[in-house]
């Protein structure tokens, strides 16, 4: 047994009671099911493929995952499917697992709505602070349409106080950075909708509760109107009627909170 923090396995536990691992290899899975129960008592799923796994993922509504990246499992596949589906767990943390570890593959990883990657091999410490980064300090969580995961600014948490810090540019801006960054993914929701209205809908779903959670925190009774009536418009919808015509009455006043040329094309 591996020296640790009696505070953080406490914690880790509490978070990972149920673990699903998507490995094609046997042994990969069972070397990996050794060291999660070296750190936690927890039950543990194993699939083989990508098709298993989302089965077992419906069922089992994990509270960690793992896949494998390889020539016989398509990981990113899986996490994509697993992000745009309507599981439980759609948005439980997932670790990707790899011998290579290429730009390509991280960015792929992270695009498909991975939290973590883990190159093979590893050690328990490796493991250790992959867990403690997904489960003791989560990420907030994007709901779009090309994207759909945790916040791919992976670092949110750190000490940096530079611009294009989400964190820190919120706080500087109260509730504006929120509004802006949730109006963009609202526009680009509602160019998809006959594209993927399912996505769409929850995307634009999301970004309504949003706004309207900022407006509120802003006093913007206005922005908070029109918030509400998208959301109420919206939730009475069905996804595959939905056209964009049919909502523009409804955007008006919410790209007005857009910077001029964000809004202009919005409006076009």
């Amino acid at each position: 047994m591996f020296n640790a923090d009696p505070k953080t396995l406490q914690r880790l536990a509490s978070a990972m009671q149920r673990v699903l691992i998507v490995d094609s290899q046997q042994a990969g899975a069972k070397l990996l099911s050794e060291l999660l129960r070296d750190i936690a008592l927890c039950q543990i799923w194993t699939a083989a493929d990508v098709s298993r796994g989302l089965s077992l993922a419906e069922q089992i509504d994990p509270h960690i995952l793992f896949v494998e990246q390889s020539a016989g499992l398509d990981g990113a596949a899986f996490a994509k499917a697993l992000r745009r589906s309507d599981f439980a767990c759609r948005k439980a943390p997932v670790i990707m697992i790899a011998s290579e570890a290429t730009a390509s593959l991280i960015l792929g990883a992270r695009d498909a709505g991975v939290h973590e990657f883990l190159r093979k091999p590893f050690t328990i410490k490796d493991l250790m602070r992959r867990l403690e980064a997904v489960l003791l300090r989560p990420r907030d969580w994007v709901e779009g349409v090309g994207y759909v995961g945790p916040d791919r600014r992976r670092f949110n948490s750190g000490d940096y106080s530079g611009p294009m810090k989400r964190r820190v540019d919120h706080a500087q801006t109260p509730g504006a950075a929120r509004i802006v960054q949730a109006l963009k993914i609202l526009k680009s929701a509602i160019t998809a909708i006959e594209a993927d209205p399912k996505q769409a809908l929850r995307a634009m779903l999301a970004q309504s509760d949003e706004i309207a959670e900022a407006a509120a925190l802003l006093g913007d009774a206005r922005l908070l109107a029109a918030a509400t009536a998208l959301r109420q418009r919206l939730v009475a919808a069905d996804a595959r009627a939905l056209r964009r015509p049919d909502l523009e009455s409804l955007m008006t006043e919410l790209w007005a909170y857009l910077p001029d040329d964000d809004a202009r094309t919005a409006a076009a």
